[in-house]
């Protein structure tokens, strides 16, 4: 199994989470993926060699993911997630591996909106904030939900995932 490095910070002064904490369930989440076989057929890893995995994670506010939706992404509204799937979204002859380290990319999550979508749901912040790191991995894997099958499969594996790694209870 490949290393995994993740650099993580938090803008977001109104919900001081541990980081470490959160880092450490990604990895647990992303190890969980990747003993997947139907996440080992379809992902962007698929016939690669590589030591470590990378990716960043940015806590924010709504207000940050809707700036940054508008510059980056042309769309003018506020996210609870947005993922830079940077090597999943380059074209295979173009993907590159450095000194045995993958970079798949970044994930942004609006703490605000967590706590929002929580209240709504009845579950704990922590949860939504799991839910959505798992869900930023299946993106960065090169997973989308563009049609009702793909939108199963991956909220179907994350519910596994976040079942394996003690969320089971929502």
């Amino acid at each position: 199994m490949a290393k995994i490095n993740i650099f993580s910070e938090n803008i977001y002064d109104e919900w001081n989470i541990d980081q470490k904490y959160f880092n450490d369930l990604a990895k647990k989440i992303l190890k969980f993926y990747l003993t997947q076989p139907e996440i080992i057929e379809g992902c962007c890893l698929r016939d690669y060699e590589y030591k470590i995995i990378s990716f960043d994670i940015l806590y924010c506010s709504g207000a940050k993911t809707h700036e940054i939706n508008k510059e980056y992404r042309g769309k003018d509204y506020v996210a609870d997630i947005i993922t830079f799937a940077i090597f999943a979204d380059t074209v295979p002859e173009e993907r590159f591996i450095f000194d045995g380290e993958v970079n798949l990319g970044e994930v942004i999550i609006a703490l605000d909106k967590v706590i929002e979508e929580a209240e709504k749901k009845k579950v704990s912040g922590e949860y939504e904030l799991a839910f959505l790191i798992s869900h930023g991995l299946m993106h960065l894997l090169g997973f989308d939900h563009q049609n009702e099958e793909d939108y199963n499969f991956v909220i179907g594996l994350q519910n596994k995932a976040l079942k394996a790694v003690g969320y089971d209870k929502i």
